[in-house]
Formats: C-alpha cells, sequence, structure tokens
C-alpha cells in the first residue's frame, strides 16, 4: 500500500436519510474529477454502504487517490468498535481501524488498465458534443464546491488529468504578484512525478506569465501553458503536458478550463482573505485576559455559528473594575456581520470604561442605551446582562441587570434551580428607560449561570430547548461540577439537543463562588 496518497477530496454529511445519497453523490463527483469513471458505480455503492452503517452522529467521508487505486474512508468520532459489514460489492480489501477517539471504516479499489490513453480515447468520443459540456459543467461544479484556495490547484490538476493530458502543473504567485512557484503537480503515472517535478525546475514557467495560451519546453514533453487570469489579474499558469502535439480541441478545453479555475482560484482568495480579517475582527471583540478573581471559579463557552466570512453577534466579558470589584458581561447583538461587529466592540468599550470610572451597573446599561441610540441607522438591538462581583467571607455578592436577556439561572449547592433576575427592556429601543440592578448572594459552592438565546432557542422540530424549563433541568444536572465542567456540559446538552448544527451563536458564562 502506498504511504501517503497523491489526492484527497473529503466532505462531511449530517446522519439520517440524506446521508446515504448525498456520499454517494459526492462520490461520483470525485470520480469524475479524478477521471476514473470505470470504477465510479462500484465505488458509490460502496460509500453506500459504508453510509449505512453510520450512527446518529455526523460523519466525513474521505477519498484518497493512490495512483493504482482509490480507497474511500468513513471517520466518525466516540462511536464504539462494533461489528463492522463487508460493502456488498468486491474490493480489495477492506477494515475498520480506531485512532483516539475516532473510527475508520475503510475499503480500498484497485483502478482497472491504465490511463496512458485515456484523454485520446476521450477526445475521440466527446469531441465537441454532449460530454464535453458535461465535462465543462462537472468541471464547474467541483471548482466552485471549494472555497479553500489551496485545494483549487489540486482539482484543477485532477480535472484535467488523465483526460486531456498525461500530466499537470499548477503554479500560482503569493498574492497575485511575484515570481510564480508550483502549487501542485499531478501525473496520471504516479511513478514519475519526482522525475517530473525535477524536470519542471528547470522550466521557466515565469517567460510565458504575460501571454496568451502558448507552448513551453520541458525535455521530452510538449507543455501547454495556461494562463489563470481573473477579473484582470494574473493569479497564476496551468501548465498541461503529454507525449504528442496537443490537438486544437484540447487547446480549446484547456482554455476554458482555465478560465474557469482562475475565477474559482480568485473566489477562494477573495474569500480567504475575507474570513482571516473577520476572525481578527471576531477575537478583538473577545476579552484580551480573564482575570483571576479571588473566590470566584469560572468557565466560559463561545462558539460562533456563522460561516468563516461572517462576525458573530454574541459576546462575553470578564475584567477588574476597582480594587475590590469585577464585572461580567454577555450580550447578544441583533443580526451579524460587520454593523453588529460595531455594536459589540461599542458594548465591551463602554462597559468597561463606565465600570473603571465607577458607575454601577444599572447606570452603564443606561448610558448605554443612549450611546447605541446615538448610532442612528447604524444602531442595533442589544440584550445584555450585566453584573458586578464582590468577593465576601461567605461567598460571592453579584449585582446585575438582565437587559432584555434570557433569565440568569442559580444552581444552589443542593441541586436547586431558580430565576435570579428580572427581565427589563433590552437596549437601542426605548430612550428614557430606567435600569435596576437585581442582588444576588452565592454561597460557597452555588453557581451562576448565564447564556445567550443560542443556547435557550437550540431548537429540535417544534421543540426549543428551554421549553418547560429545559435549560433548568440541565443545570440542575451539574451540582458539584466545575465551573468549566458546568459550561462543558451545558454545551454537550445544547450539542445533543438535535442533530443539525446549530444555526446561532452560543456563548455561556458560568460563575461558581469557591
Amino acid at each position: 500500500m502506498t504511504a501517503s496518497p497523491h489526492a484527497v477530496l473529503a466532505a462531511t454529511f449530517a446522519p439520517g436519510e440524506s446521508g446515504v445519497p448525498a456520499a454517494m453523490r459526492f462520490t461520483r463527483e470525485v470520480m469524475t474529477a479524478w477521471a476514473v469513471g470505470g470504477v465510479s458505480h462500484v465505488a458509490e455503492q460502496v460509500a453506500g454502504d459504508l453510509t449505512e452503517q453510520v450512527v446518529d452522529e455526523p460523519f466525513e467521508v474521505v477519498w484518497k487517490h493512490f495512483g493504482d487505486a482509490v480507497q474511500v474512508e468513513l471517520r466518525q468520532r466516540n462511536i464504539p468498535q462494533g461489528d463492522p459489514k463487508a460493502p456488498s460489492v468486491a474490493v480489495e480489501e477492506w477494515g475498520i481501524t480506531f485512532a483516539g477517539d475516532s473510527r475508520v471504516h475503510w475499503a480500498r479499489l484497485t483502478l482497472p488498465g491504465s490511463a496512458d490513453n485515456v484523454a485520446s480515447e476521450w477526445l475521440a468520443d466527446t469531441s465537441r458534443g454532449p460530454h464535453w459540456l458535461g465535462f465543462l459543467a462537472d468541471a464547474s461544479d467541483l471548482l466552485a464546491g471549494t472555497l479553500n484556495p489551496d485545494m483549487v490547484p489540486a482539482i484543477i490538476a485532477q480535472i484535467v488529468v488523465p483526460r486531456l493530458c498525461g500530466w499537470c502543473a499548477v503554479y500560482t504567485s503569493d498574492g497575485g504578484s511575484g515570481p510564480l512557484r508550483l502549487a501542485y503537480l499531478w501525473h496520471a503515472d504516479e511513478a514519475r512525478i519526482d522525475g517530473l517535478r525535477q524536470e519542471l525546475a528547470e522550466m521557466d514557467v515565469n517567460a510565458a506569465g504575460g501571454q496568451g495560451t502558448s507552448a513551453i519546453t520541458a525535455g521530452d514533453h510538449q507543455v501547454l501553458a495556461v494562463p489563470l487570469t481573473a477579473r484582470g489579474r494574473a493569479l497564476g499558469m496551468m501548465c498541461l503536458g503529454r507525449a504528442d502535439r496537443f490537438p486544437d480541441e484540447v487547446i480549446q478545453f484547456a482554455d476554458d478550463i482555465g478560465r474557469r479555475a482562475a475565477l474559482a482560484m480568485d473566489n477562494a482568495r477573495l474569500y480567504a482573505q475575507q474570513a482571516a480579517a473577520n476572525r481578527a475582527l471576531q477575537r478583538s471583540l473577545l476579552p484580551p485576559n480573564e482575570p483571576e478573581v479571588p473566590g470566584l471559579d469560572y468557565g466560559v463557552v463561545y462558539e460562533p455559528a456563522g460561516e468563516a466570512n461572517e462576525v458573530g453577534g454574541d459576546f462575553y466579558d470578564l475584567f477588574k473594575a476597582g480594587d475590590d470589584s469585577w464585572r461580567f458581561a454577555i450580550g447578544d447583538v441583533c443580526g451579524t456581520g460587520p454593523e453588529a461587529a460595531a455594536v459589540t466592540g461599542l458594548a465591551r468599550h463602554t462597559l468597561r470604561l463606565l465600570a473603571r470610572e465607577g458607575y454601577g451597573v444599572a447606570a452603564v446599561l443606561g448610558r448605554l442605551n443612549q450611546a447605541i441610540l446615538e448610532e442612528g441607522e447604524r444602531a442595533r438591538f442589544l440584550t445584555l446582562l450585566h453584573g458586578d462581583i464582590t468577593p465576601v467571607e461567605t461567598g460571592l455578592e453579584i449585582r446585575m441587570v438582565s437587559a432584555g436577556h434570557p433569565e440568569a439561572l442559580l444552581l444552589k449547592a443542593g441541586g436547586e434551580v431558580q430565576s435570579v433576575t428580572t427581565p427589563q427592556s433590552l437596549l437601542g429601543v426605548f430612550p428614557e428607560v430606567v435600569f435596576e440592578a437585581d442582588t444576588v448572594h452565592l454561597d460557597h459552592g452555588d453557581v451562576l449561570l448565564a447564556v445567550t438565546d443560542g443556547v435557550t432557542e437550540r431548537r429540535n422540530g417544534d421543540r426549543l430547548l428551554d421549553d418547560g424549563g429545559g435549560l433548568a433541568r440541565l443545570l440542575g444536572e451539574c451540582a458539584g461540577l466545575s465551573a468549566r465542567a458546568v459550561a462543558e456540559r451545558i454545551r454537550r446538552g445544547v450539542a445533543d439537543f438535535a442533530v443539525e448544527p446549530s444555526a446561532d451563536d452560543m456563548a455561556i458564562v458560568v460563575l461558581r463562588a469557591r
């Protein structure tokens, strides 16, 4: 067995009735991308057989290409060993392995024949008829299926080899400028990849960087160099190699694929840049550090649910406000994205600034409400639970205000759970609202739980997690646990409540008197 694959494509699926057809459809797309249609039907059946054996947990399907064989792996976490069944069709080998908390059910298929003549045979069968249109449609779907800029070069190469050429090298440049570097190399004969890499090291691909599709000499190979240009920017080069002359049909196919590939590459880069910027923005909206508070054991969970390019609206904070006083906050801004982030930043900085100037929690929320209203059309509604923590001999004294936020719950050391906040107006709605603080005492071992509506409104069909006091019951099971253990228990309860991933941000703050 080859030590490492030359290509890997993977996707994650939710369990349920849609899991099997989704895994089989993904397999068909992978076989199309790798041009191994001879095993496509068998591969789909194997993927379906393995998927039918998953338990009620999300699973990942991973296809690996080893040159002379393909292997499918179905991965799940926290699964008992069990007794897996063999695929219903003949495979080279199959089995099950365990690594840490993951189970891998796998099967391996040998690829029939040789890829040497695939390109010529395919061209003879398709010309520029319906097969060509289907090929371009499949290529577009595969390229549009990833926003990972590191995956695009691999997909490009696996689309064209061996249909159009014997090998493909994809070159890219850092940030769309500077010299080209080899990003991915794929050959129909995996044994020749290392030798080809050495040959390409002597080829001056930058010489063709500013031209249209052109020919480059590389040893005994005929090389077609296709610039990858999108939105007026040169992003790289796709080089196709074969032993004989490139037919006109191949050049036309390559130009089409090059345009689609360049657009996919540019989209992936723009998405990655936006995602990185928003991750940095998201981090800037969270506490830079979490202080040590005498007599306090605390645990937090923060999980934004948006896509990588979307900043969540939930936030939390814990900071020192005076010599013997600390503040905490947990909030939820209406909406997501930059507008929500602006309100989140305003709230965090206002809370810290006014707290350090000696304003009480009720006064702070009054002034924050005015600040949000002064934002005008940019303003967003905000629910917020803000409190002051003062260590005392018998535990902790907490004064807090709940401005339209899900109620805070108190877990007594004996297991009793009670609500301890009075509902008041959310922020950014009424200009003349006056807030009043609730006071609660935490004896040693008592726990205060504060969450955002990503917890209370977690949905499973027509039911919400907090229907009928569901969150209070969940908290009642946490008596005797540390603050971090309570936070993790609530997080796990939210995740287990429904199969589908959460569509809302989630923040959990647990304060426990030592």
